[in-house]
């Protein structure tokens, strides 16, 4: 990848020294460095957009299912499971017999 665009930023000369002794620490260019520090961010920004707009189809249809009737309440929901894990109580007790 080229790497003909230039980047200025203003920082704390503090923040800039103590930067720059853990890069040569490293022994790594502060700028692969910073650019590792972008590449991550700008990942971490897109799964955390992606996931978002997951998360509110979710929610949306979730919504829709509840305008339209389409739910079971907490008792059904209960009754269900507590079917369910007799089920498989009385399969695991025939299976260890």
């Amino acid at each position: 990848m080229s790497k003909e665009a230039v980047f200025t930023m203003k920082l704390e000369p503090e923040l800039r020294a103590e930067f720059m002794a853990e890069a040569e620490a490293s022994h790594r260019p502060a700028s692969q460095i910073l650019r590792e520090l972008m590449r991550e961010f700008v990942q971490r920004q897109r799964q955390e957009r992606e996931y978002n707009e997951f998360l509110r189809g979710k929610v949306s249809d979730a919504r829709e299912q509840v305008r339209a009737g389409d739910y079971a309440s907490a008792d059904e929901v209960e009754a269900r499971f507590a079917a369910r894990r007799a089920r498989l109580l009385a399969k695991a007790g025939s299976a260890g017999a």
